[in-house]
């Protein structure tokens, strides 16, 4: 199954116009719609990244709030933890290579394949890799991690990250640390 879509995103420059290839990304902490980081997959200069739906990982897997700046991370644990509740996106190249560095990709966190089931699909539907399989999933990159401090296991693992909710562990944003 392809990481890379079909479907298309359209940049202006000033002398052109042009058309890239897309790849889909699972995220489900403070990139979301509403948390602290969303604005990146907004901003043009970092790439382009379209909505394409929301989804819940097909397997479960740890999500913690862990370190000093009480960040989600996803650990690399498959089959542990929680079926865990994000959203998917449609990146461009620009835009995937933005996230690997804003995710610290590779030392903080891997860009790893993941299967997600689809909650809900705004995205195109036309050609097969452009939309969910017949049982409803798609693949999509995710970054997890498998570097973390053994105590990370034990603590509380979340199913959907919201930097307010009741967990009481505020997000540190990188523009106070």
């Amino acid at each position: 199954m392809s990481f890379f879509l079909k479907d298309l995103c359209l940049f202006q420059t000033q002398s052109e116009s042009f058309l890239a290839l897309m790849a889909r990304v699972f995220v489900y902490g403070t990139l979301k719609r509403g948390q602290p980081n969303h604005k990146v997959l907004l901003d043009p200069a970092n790439g382009c990244a379209a909505f394409r739906g929301r989804g819940r990982t097909l397997e479960p897997y740890p999500l913690v709030i862990a370190g000093e700046h009480n960040i989600p991370r996803l650990l690399n644990l498959p089959g542990q933890g929680r079926l865990v509740l994000g959203e998917i996106y449609a990146v461009d190249e620009r835009m995937l290579s933005f996230l690997d560095e804003f995710e610290g990709c590779p030392d903080m966190y891997q860009r790893t394949p993941l299967q997600v089931t689809v909650l809900e699909w705004e995205g195109a539907r036309g050609a097969p890799e452009e939309t969910p399989a017949a049982d409803g999933t798609l693949q999509c990159f995710v970054y997890s991690t498998v570097t973390y401090a053994p105590e990370w296991v034990r603590l509380p693992h979340h199913d959907d990250y919201d930097f307010q909710g009741e967990h009481g562990l505020r997000y540190n944003p990188r523009e106070n640390r």
